[in-house]
């Protein structure tokens, strides 16, 4: 399986599958009588990060992906949404940017060398480090954090919800 196959579709499959959960806030907090943007600030814990850093971080980290593995510029987001409507365009933003990425994009990328602001000076990491031991369990995490906030405030979400749908065929 190529890094391409084992990423950007995926991550754009999870941000899809995150971008659903919103929407499901959002007619949750309608059918209760209440605000959704309460849901920006909860969190799991008093030292966790609340859902909207959570969502930013997981679309982040999902563009990173792409953009670090692809040699290509992600595009830029402010971190200022205040409303899960606008969490949701940022989702879809992120998703699209994926859909710009192709499989030729990422000629290379097992052995492209990454580096990221808070890595120390001149350190790095080989790309195929970097998708599977860093990015994409920092993006599922922040992912499965999202979900646990949603769902513990009484969002009606399941386990069939996170996987979404998965490819059968038949076997022979």
């Amino acid at each position: 399986m190529s890094m391409y196959t084992a990423s950007v579709p995926q991550l754009s499959k999870m941000l899809q599958h995150l971008d659903a959960w919103l929407g499901k806030a959002e007619e949750s907090a309608a059918a209760k009588n209440y605000d959704p943007k309460v849901l920006l600030e909860a969190r799991l814990a008093p030292d966790m990060l609340p859902l909207v850093k959570q969502v930013q971080i997981a679309c982040d980290g999902a563009k990173f992906v792409a953009a670090r593995l692809s040699g290509k510029e992600a595009p830029r987001h402010a971190d200022t949404e205040q409303s899960v409507a606008e969490l949701r365009d940022r989702v879809r933003e992120t998703v699209a940017y994926l859909k710009t990425i192709s499989e030729d994009d990422f000629r290379g990328a097992a052995e492209r060398r990454v580096h990221f602001g808070y890595l120390p000076p001149g350190q790095g990491m080989v790309g195929h480090v970097y998708l599977n031991q860093y990015a994409l369990p920092n993006v599922y995490f922040h992912l499965t954090v999202a979900y646990a906030i949603l769902r513990h405030n009484g969002v009606p979400l399941g386990k069939a919800d996170y996987l979404g749908d998965i490819p059968l065929v038949p076997l022979e």
